[in-house]
């Protein structure tokens, strides 16, 4: 199959955006827009951050649109023009609030189905982050299911990797997303507001693997500067160890100081590992920014890899982050 499937001609959901990837759920919804068998609702699953809910907004500015496109919003209509302002009036939102989906949320949208659309054929629900939703807001949203009110589509959005109630799971359609190809990720962070360099952005999408909601966190945390940072100082041996080792103290001191992003370090750490085992049978892997040592063995970097697999198990049991970071660097220093 191509991976560069779509990568240059896009197909466009609304105002023009372009969207990538996601062939599956395009080619059912497509179909089932076609031949006017669209279900009344749906579930979006699938990794974090790879379009679920930009599609869901393509999807409701689609339905609406004045030209009947099928897939397609003409992002020019009046209908578009509302949904690209975010201010459509049969367009409704639901998302966690404290983390949290709650009955209250779940009662309010009820009362706002009972009532007819405003101007749209079709209104159009979207309920983020599902499996955020408790068990009571559940059985409740459930009920408006069992005597579905006309005009009415509702789209629900979950983790792949996280749990959803199963009652959820066996009342909607459930529609597959998957993660992206890393051109298909390059190019969504190449063509952001003010763009991105190439070598960043290939970078990101590797990180990320195949998330580019990921992948803009991560550079919104400046995650690659840190990195920069932390690889001249495992790829550099300094001939005084003491300095090398107030070096590393204060290199560990900042990696905890990163908090929650500290496991995306990692994930990078893990990348960079592997490209050197790559390295070691010929097949060069580092080209997007991660340059690795030539000088280590199979032993030395799968000793590394077992160490940043190690922190993360302490971390997740709460240790100490300086010293977990302290003793981890110190390994990879090896």
């Amino acid at each position: 199959m191509n991976s560069n499937r779509q990568t240059e001609h896009p197909e466009l959901l609304i105002t023009g955006r372009p969207f990538y990837g996601q062939h599956q759920a395009r080619n059912l919804l497509r179909r089932s827009l076609a031949s006017g068998r669209l279900a009344h609702a749906y579930l979006f699953r699938g990794p974090e951050g790879v379009g679920k809910q930009l599609f869901a907004r393509g999807l409701a500015a689609a339905v609406n649109c004045r030209e009947q496109l099928g897939l397609v919003a003409c992002g020019v209509c009046l209908s578009c023009r509302k949904f690209a302002a975010e201010s459509h009036p049969d367009f409704l939102l639901v998302s966690p609030e404290k983390e949290a989906i709650k009955i209250g949320q779940i009662r309010e949208l009820i009362k706002k189905l009972s009532f007819a659309p405003y101007e749209a054929g079709t209104r159009v629900v979207l309920i983020e982050d599902v499996h955020a939703m408790r068990q009571e807001a559940a059985n409740c949203l459930l009920k408006t299911l069992e005597e579905p009110r006309e005009n009415n589509l509702l789209i629900l959005t979950a983790d792949s990797a996280v749990t959803v109630l199963q009652t959820i799971i066996s009342r909607w359609q459930t529609i597959p997303f998957y993660a992206l190809t890393p051109g298909e990720t390059t190019a969504i962070l190449k063509g952001l507001d003010g763009g991105m360099d190439e070598e960043t952005a290939l970078l990101l999408a590797r990180l990320a693997e195949g998330s580019p909601g990921k992948a803009l966190q991560f550079h919104k945390r400046e995650l690659v500067t840190f990195w920069e940072d932390l690889s001249a100082l495992l790829l550099v041996q300094h001939k005084d160890e003491a300095a090398d080792v107030r070096k590393c103290l204060l290199m560990a001191e900042k990696m905890a100081a990163l908090k929650e992003d500290l496991p995306y370090l990692f994930s990078l750490i893990r990348l960079w590992i592997r490209d050197g085992l790559f390295g070691l049978y010929g097949q060069e892997m580092g080209s997007e920014g991660l340059t690795t040592r030539k000088d280590w063995s199979y032993e030395q970097y799968f000793a590394k890899l077992q160490a940043v697999n190690q922190a993360e198990k302490e971390l997740v049991r709460k240790c100490n982050r300086t010293l977990v970071c302290e003793v981890r660097l110190f390994r990879l220093k090896e």
